[in-house]
């Protein structure tokens, strides 16, 4: 291995130490605990070394999200790995981000409702952000009927999206997280419509 491959290999390894150690201390503390100074604690290196690597917190959250959403993406595949159609796939993804958003409230944070600099539904989004729009999309485009594919998975995540932090923040109440969850699967397969042969609702 040359000088310059392990430096590479050196500085990769402290990134990810990084955004790891950014990781633990929301998941245990909040973001407002996570600092360039208790990162620099934790990992114990300089923050000048910390800062080598990201311009500041903005960046670090944002590569925090990243990493989720890459998680969460391998999270959904797994869920419709088997194939499945109609509804068991609406359920069968639905289920997934629930529980993902459930097990990573921090994460979660940082994907969805943290300020990252990180493009949405444009050309320079991040791979990670597209392949996990995709998965939802190829899974679930064929349920759209007469809507747009692409504006109908987008209304799909914005629904999962609201449940996520609605019910987080007590406004819904927990004991019906499941009950909102088959009402939503349902319209989304198509079911619960007034008229069950189209797609008019």
């Amino acid at each position: 291995m040359s000088v310059q491959e392990r430096k590479e290999r050196e500085r990769a390894h402290r990134h990810q130490l990084i955004v790891a150690a950014a990781r633990e201390l929301a998941e245990a503390h909040g973001w407002d605990a996570v600092t360039t100074r208790r990162l620099s604690e934790r990992i114990e290196y300089s923050q000048p070394v910390l800062y080598s690597h990201f311009r500041g917190k903005r960046e670090i959250v944002g590569a925090v999200a990243l990493e989720g959403f890459t998680e969460l993406t391998a999270t959904m595949r797994e869920a419709v790995a088997n194939g499945p159609e109609g509804r068991a796939a609406v359920a069968a993804l639905a289920g997934a981000y629930l529980d993902f958003a459930e097990r990573n409230p921090a994460l979660y944070d940082a994907m969805f409702l943290l300020d990252t600099g990180l493009p949405f539904a444009d050309e320079a989004t991040p791979a990670p952000l597209r392949e996990g729009f995709e998965t939802l999309l190829n899974t679930l485009g064929a349920l759209a009927g007469s809507a747009e594919p692409a504006l109908f998975v987008e209304v799909f995540w914005s629904a999962l999206h609201g449940l996520v932090s609605l019910t987080r923040s007590g406004r819904l109440p927990r004991q019906e997280a499941s009950r909102r969850l088959d009402v939503l699967v349902d319209r989304f397969a198509g079911r619960g419509c007034p008229d069950a042969h189209t797609r008019s609702c």
